[in-house]
C-alpha cells in the first residue's frame, strides 16, 4: 500500500503488509542496532494488525485493510536541548488523543458539505458529535472509533504513541457493541492515507508547540485545545483506580500534568486521576 500524502509528514515512514503490534516493532526499531535511523517522529503504519493491545491489557483486533494501526516514536528535546520534565509526559496521551479527535473531526465534518451549492440544508448528512474521552479514546456521537495506547521506552528518552483507527468496519466486524468506524458514520470509504496524513499532520503540530514552549500545556495551546475537544468534563463518570477501588462523581477539569479532575460524589473533595478506566455515566 502507497501513502504518498502521509509519508512526507514524518521524519521516517514504514508501512508492514502485516504486523503483530506496530508498537512491539517501533519499540525494537527504536532501542536496537539501527536505533539513529529511527529519529523522532518515525512511524510505523499497517492495516493488518494481529496481535495489537489497548489499554488496560484489552485486544484490539479488526479484520484486514478495515482499520489502521500506526505507532509513530517521539524523542522530546526542549529548545535549550534539555530533557521534557518527567511530569509533563502525561501530556503525550491527551496530546495524541486531540490529534486523532481533530483528524476524525475534520473527516467527519467534510463527509457533510453537500455536493451541489444549492444543495438544500435538509439533504445534508446528519452532524455527529466527535469528542476526546479522557485520557485517549476518539468518540463519535459516544461511540469508540480511535484508542491510544503510549509506552515509555526502557531508557526513558523517547515514547512510543500506538493508535488504532477504525476505518470501514461494518457493523458486523465491530469489537463491541460500543464502538464505530468511519465509514458506518460517513456513509462513505474513507482514504486511509488521507486520515493518516491528516492525523499525523495534527500530532506533529500539537507535538512542536508543546516543546517550543518547553513543555507548557497552557503555553503551548494544548491545555486549551484538550479541554475543549475532551466530552468528558462535565459528565457523571466512574473511573477504575489502578487498585481496584472506584471513584464515582462528576470530571471539573484536567490539571498541568494532565491529570483528571473529578469532584468525588460522596464527600465533594476533589481527586485529581492519573490514570484509571473512565465510564461516562447517564442517568
Amino acid at each position: 500500500m502507497e501513502f504518498p500524502a502521509s509519508q512526507p509528514v514524518v521524519s521516517r515512514f514504514e508501512y508492514l503488509a502485516e504486523a503483530g503490534s506496530t508498537n512491539d516493532v517501533l519499540v525494537g526499531h527504536a532501542t536496537g542496532a539501527d536505533a539513529a535511523g529511527w529519529p523522532d517522529f518515525s512511524a510505523v503504519v499497517t492495516d493488518n494488525q494481529t496481535q495489537g493491545r489497548g489499554r488496560l491489557g484489552r485486544v484490539w483486533l479488526a479484520p484486514t485493510g478495515k482499520s489502521l494501526a500506526i505507532s509513530t516514536l517521539l524523542r522530546p528535546e526542549l529548545p535549550g536541548g534539555g530533557a521534557l520534565p518527567p511530569h509533563r509526559l502525561g501530556w503525550f496521551p491527551l496530546l495524541a488523543g486531540a490529534a486523532m479527535t481533530l483528524a476524525v473531526r475534520d473527516v467527519v465534518d467534510a463527509a457533510r458539505v453537500p455536493e451541489t451549492a444549492d444543495a438544500a440544508p435538509e439533504d445534508r448528512p446528519p452532524s455527529h458529535d466527535v469528542t476526546l474521552k479522557w485520557p485517549n479514546d476518539v468518540l463519535i456521537d459516544g461511540y469508540k472509533v480511535s484508542g491510544i495506547l503510549s509506552e515509555l521506552l526502557p531508557d526513558t528518552r523517547g515514547i512510543v504513541i500506538g493508535a488504532g483507527l477504525n476505518l470501514s468496519l461494518s457493523e458486523h466486524d465491530l469489537p463491541t457493541l460500543t464502538s464505530t468506524s468511519l465509514l458506518l458514520v460517513t456513509g462513505s470509504q474513507p482514504n486511509a492515507d488521507v486520515v493518516l496524513a491528516m492525523y499525523l499532520t495534527r500530532l506533529g503540530e500539537l507535538y512542536r508547540a508543546f516543546l517550543a514552549a518547553n513543555g507548557d500545556p497552557v503555553a503551548s495551546g494544548l491545555m486549551a485545545a484538550v479541554t475543549q475537544l475532551c466530552g468528558t468534563l462535565g459528565c457523571a463518570v466512574r473511573v477504575e483506580l489502578p487498585g481496584g477501588s472506584d471513584l464515582v462523581g462528576v470530571a471539573q477539569s484536567i490539571d498541568d500534568d494532565g491529570r483528571l479532575v473529578v469532584k468525588n460524589d460522596i464527600d465533594g473533595e476533589l481527586q485529581a486521576v492519573a490514570a484509571g478506566d473512565v465510564t461516562h455515566l447517564r442517568y
